[in-house]
């Protein structure tokens, strides 16, 4: 087992034994504990219920062999309790093959500790769908676990609902040791010309040397059916539903993103193990789109991108259907390797507002917070309070606002280059695409063994406004860079990196700087930088050391202040 396998895996159990990672669920978060200081108003979410009925799928003909498909027992149980009027389907210990499963209303779907739901390598169980994924309106393959239009449905249990994902995705080179590599490729599937993508099958590969995107660009559905394997489908699809529990099961090794509520209200997601492999690409854990009052707490996520994620729409899809992603509690969750621990965007076209994130822990993520867009995009990105969150070992920024998102990873693989998402200083009109991202409040922040404090960076025609950052404490290799940002503010900060300066401004203004503790040692406290910096307040107690303070790039003396308190 790899040194940082060994190390992560102490740490998860120290941070366990003090009240961190799995072992939060023992501490029975409450839902008025989750409302407590809610500095929006937001509607009680309240559980789904349901009749005093239950049948177990064995009833249906199910077999928990491991090779029995059980796809029409399952569905013959979901229908008879939905016709009886609702109530819950259990699933016992055992292993269940099985394709999709097609939940109904007045559905819960209960799994027993032991039992192992298998989803079937069979892509023809899987017809395709009308569906939006990435934020567009699109066909996907049948989700394995699938619900539309209904109302009163949950997922609960100890079970493991496994996605067979492998089946399914590409894999990097870049991504595997050599000896995991080569036995990969050697278990069949095709190999990109260079070598250097692995894919499960000549058909995916055909379609990804010719539509080359996750979403292709095609009109009719004979197009898409040409490219079927290509279109990998999200574990856990849910869509235009209300009242929905998610809180027990784990669900693991997805084909792209673990689990997708989209346009759903009043969800509650609650004590989940959300696993895939680090290397899965698109292998997300929640992507929640387009939701309104919604509740995430007591989760533990492992996997390979993005980790708790808020969308709504991308570009015109997302404008055109304009319901943003508002009113969601983030509480008490553990996020483990992921490229970002809680994430906003990149598709964020109808918007995401009035959410609270608070006592989160980021063990060993790419990035702990991560919002990100680009020009095109759209939407407004306001009202969000994030408290009490530890990071740890982040390898790149603890914090990330990047609004030239172009699609890389936080960590650059192989097939990526920086100047995908090169800062344009170009000053472009301000249109419905132009993205806002404003009113955002992080306070009780604390970061330890990791790279970078933090990166706020703007859009020269539409700036980070109004965004807060205090009683935080960060020991990095690298401070905060801001970029043209305005109204900035940071407040009781305990900043110690080990190299460059605790602060950067880049053509910002508008920004308050106090009671921050610099490294004394540290060659430079403030750098501004750029012609349109200015009114940038540095308050200390006692005389400042103006020869920490350096001035470049066009950037005039007169744009940073001096104030004693």
């Amino acid at each position: 087992m790899p040194i940082s396998t060994l190390r992560t895996a102490a740490l998860s159990f120290v941070l366990s034994c003090i009240g961190f990672g799995p072992g939060l669920a023992a501490q029975d978060v409450t839902i008025d504990a989750l409302y407590a200081d809610l500095p929006f108003e937001m509607p009680r979410v309240e559980e789904p219920t349901f009749p005093d009925r239950e049948v177990l799928i064995t009833e249906f003909g199910a077999v928990g062999d491991g090779t029995t498909l059980n796809t029409q027992a399952i569905d013959d149980a979901i229908a008879t309790v939905a016709q009886a009027g609702g109530g819950t389907v259990r699933i016992p210990r055992g292993m269940w093959l099985t394709g999709p499963i097609s939940l109904r209303s007045n559905i819960r779907l209960h799994t027993d500790e032991g039992a192992l739901v298998i989803f079937s390598e069979d892509k023809d169980l899987y017809p395709l769908v009308a569906t939006s994924f990435e934020g567009l309106e699109t066909y996907r393959n049948t989700s394995p676990i699938n619900g539309r239009d209904l109302e009163n449905i949950a997922l609960t249990g100890r079970g493991v609902f496994d996605g067979s994902g492998d089946a399914w995705r590409p894999v990097k080179k870049d991504k595997m040791p050599p000896p995991q590599w080569k036995k990969l490729v050697e278990s069949g599937g095709a190999l990109r010309d260079d070598g250097k993508i692995w894919y499960p099958s000549e058909e995916y590969k055909r379609a990804d040397s010719n539509v080359n995107f996750n979403v292709p660009n095609l009109t009719t559905r004979e197009e898409f059916e040409r490219v079927k394997d290509y279109l990998r489908p999200v574990m856990v699809s849910l869509i235009s539903c209300q009242n929905v529990l998610l809180d027990g099961p784990t669900f693991q090794n997805s084909p792209a993103w673990n689990i997708h509520p989209l346009l759903c209200e009043n969800v509650i997601i609650r004590n989940l193990q959300v696993r895939n492999p680090w290397y899965s690409q698109n292998g997300d854990g929640l992507d929640l789109e387009s939701c309104q009052n919604v509740l995430i707490y007591q989760n533990t996520f492992d996997v390979g991108d993005d980790a708790i994620c808020f969308k709504s729409g991308k570009d015109e899809d997302g404008r055109k259907r304009a319901v943003p992603t508002e009113n969601v509690i983030v509480s008490h969750n553990t996020v483990y390797h992921g490229h970002g621990g809680f994430v906003v965007g990149s598709e964020m076209s109808g918007g995401v507002r009035n959410v609270k994130v608070a006592h989160c822990t980021f063990i060993g993520t790419d990035v702990g917070l991560r919002f990100k867009s680009t020009r095109g995009r759209g939407g407004v990105v306001e009202n969000i309070w994030i408290s009490d969150i530890d990071m740890v070992r982040i390898p790149t920024e603890a914090i990330r606002f990047n609004l030239f998102y172009g699609g890389n990873s936080p960590i650059l693989e192989e097939t990526q280059s920086a100047e995908t998402e090169a800062r344009d200083e170009t000053l472009m009109p301000v249109t419905e695409e132009t993205p806002s991202f404003r009113n955002i409040h992080m306070r009780d922040i604390r970061v330890t063994q990791s790279e970078t404090a933090a990166q706020f960076q703007g859009l020269p025609e539409m700036n980070l406004q109004n965004v807060t950052l205090e009683d935080a404490s960060f020991d990095t290799r690298r401070g905060i860079t801001v970029i043209d940002g305005d109204g900035m503010t940071f407040r009781n900060i305990h900043l110690h990196q080990a190299e460059g300066p605790a602060f950067t401004f880049y053509n910002s203004k508008n920004a308050e700087v106090e009671e921050v503790q610099f490294a004394q040692e540290a060659e430079d406290w403030i750098r501004v930088l750029g012609p349109l910096s200015q009114d940038i307040r540095l308050k200390t107690k006692g005389d400042p050391s103006r020869e920490k303070v350096n001035f470049g790039q066009g950037a005039g003396a007169d744009a940073l202040r001096w104030e004693s308190k």
